[in-house]
């Protein structure tokens, strides 16, 4: 499951041919890196890539003014079948991706134990800091989402509160877990 193909097709077909910068600054408009697990940087790349696949294809060049000249993408018909594919990709799969911390609680230093609590504790405010920022951020821009934006908005606000909620109980159950891996790794050394 490509993002970035489904965010270039998807944007082809609704709004009809665009250039590449329009392309760009639609994703930079819709602030596509907080989201996505894209930038708007990868915009140019990903087109070359999917006119090489025959997804799109130059359609004419144009020219405003002083600026070069650009060229102006459309959807193919296999674009076409590419979008409808990633659409159901998109929404049949789960994409779980698997976060650092894990095992590197799970490997924990012996001799750093003591700065386990602080570290945590650092990754829950900054946690707590992005949810609040997308919380703001949705209020702001709330009025020029659709229902269906404004739902998908929130489901980065609802992944942070679940973060939110690990780490607080990590860290609750934290003098207990220190203890039992002081006492394991004082087993084995």
């Amino acid at each position: 499951m490509s993002s970035i193909r489904l965010f270039i097709l998807g944007s082809l077909d609704e709004r009809g041919d665009m250039h590449g910068h329009a392309i760009r600054l639609l994703a930079e408009e819709e602030h596509i890196d907080n989201w996505t697990d894209f930038g708007p940087g990868a915009i140019y790349g990903a087109i070359k890539r999917l006119a090489t696949d025959g997804l799109i294809e130059v359609r004419r060049t144009e020219r405003e003014g002083n600026y070069p000249e650009r060229q102006v993408y459309g959807i193919t018909a296999e674009g076409t079948e590419a979008l409808a594919e990633l659409r159901r990709e998109g929404l049949e799969h789960i994409v779980y991706r698997h976060d650092p911390v894990d095992l590197a609680l799970a490997r924990l230093d012996p001799d750093g134990l003591d700065a386990v609590e602080d570290m945590l504790r650092t990754r829950l405010d900054e946690l707590v800091s992005k949810r609040a920022d997308a919380e703001r951020r949705l209020e702001r821009i709330t009025v020029y989402l659709t229902r269906m934006e404004a739902q998908v908005m929130r489901h980065q606000y609802h992944r942070l509160s679940g973060e939110i909620a690990w780490h607080e109980e990590l860290i609750a159950n934290l003098p207990a877990i220190l203890d039992d891996e002081k006492s394991r790794k004082g087993q084995h050394s």
